[in-house]
């Protein structure tokens, strides 16, 4: 039996002792991480450098990009290449405590986002009064000040918990579920405590979003040319995909039943809504977006003209 004053280390498990699949994991990771680091950094680049853009929705976009930017690169590849399934108490909490931050703050730029595309199709001769530049600024800082003290909340009440089941985490990072499964059966009351808090801040801005798109779905049936209705379509798609994809995979990795679990769905799960997503999110807000394009072909010519 051991206890949480006594654990210096966890033992990531996810990785496997044959060190060629070690290999395996640490290129395929840095390839993802690479392709995120690649896209991720062209969006912030072109906004920032592009002075068009400086608008709300890509102020908002932005921060997403530094937020997806963040998240992959919490999880540790050194792990598979140094050939060690170790990771620190101390190291652990600080992991846990940067991921939900992060995932908690971009959850929240989600939501603002899906507030910037309803007020752009359903009240657009007050977008410029109601996403001002100063406002753009409130609400960003709102979510990550408010993300910071929900991940602080999180980190402090899960390593306060005492663990007496080990420090074998069947993960490749710090996850909620994985450390609570190493807590002793007393503590049910504070994580029913836990979830019952996480529920009602994540089913809140779930609503809101379904809600605003509710709103857009009913303005834009209204718009009498085609042409419009495909233009206001394609400005709310990319973040519903991104929306989707993010709230679907975290739903199921937490609130899957029982008979489903296994570790190797475990890992699969934790690697398409903590991995994928940064890797992916760039792709899906570029493809069809052409102010983008245009910006980063402006800012590709601009930085390597033609000799």
């Amino acid at each position: 039996m051991s206890n949480s004053s006594s654990i210096t280390q966890f033992l990531l498990l996810a990785f496997t002792d044959t060190r060629k699949l070690q290999l395996l994991h640490f290129w395929l990771f840095l390839g993802i991480y690479l392709g995120a680091l690649l896209g991720n950094g062209l969006i912030i680049t072109t906004i920032a450098w592009d002075q068009h853009l400086h608008t709300p929705m890509y102020f908002f976009l932005l921060n997403l990009s530094l937020l997806d930017l963040g998240c992959i690169s919490t999880k540790s590849m050194a792990i598979s290449l140094w050939n060690t399934r170790a990771i620190s108490y101390t190291g652990c909490a600080a992991q846990f405590l940067l991921f939900v931050f992060l995932a908690a703050v971009e959850y929240f730029i989600l939501t603002i986002m899906a507030y910037d595309r309803y007020v752009a199709i359903c009240k657009p001769l007050h977008y410029g009064t109601l996403l001002g530049s100063r406002a753009c600024v409130h609400m960003a800082a709102a979510a990550w000040g408010t993300g910071f003290l929900y991940a602080l909340l999180h980190t402090a009440n899960t390593f306060s918990l005492p663990l007496c089941k080990g420090n074998v985490l069947d993960q490749f990072f710090c996850e909620i579920p994985q450390i609570l499964k190493l807590s002793r059966s007393n503590t049910y009351l504070r994580e029913v405590w836990l979830l019952v808090i996480s529920f009602s801040v994540a089913f809140g801005c779930f609503v809101f979003i379904f809600f605003s798109y509710v709103q857009i779905l009913r303005a834009v049936l209204r718009i009498p040319s085609e042409q419009g209705r495909h233009k206001a379509f394609s400005m709310c798609l990319p973040h519903l995909t991104v929306v989707s994809l993010f709230v679907s995979t975290v739903i199921f990795s937490h609130l899957k039943p029982l008979s489903f679990s296994s570790p190797s769905l475990d890992l699969v799960v934790s690697v398409l809504y903590s991995v994928v997503p940064p890797a992916v999110n760039p792709l899906i807000y570029s493809m069809r977006n052409k102010e983008i394009k245009d910006s980063v072909w402006r800012l590709m010519t601009g930085c390597f003209p033609k000799q």
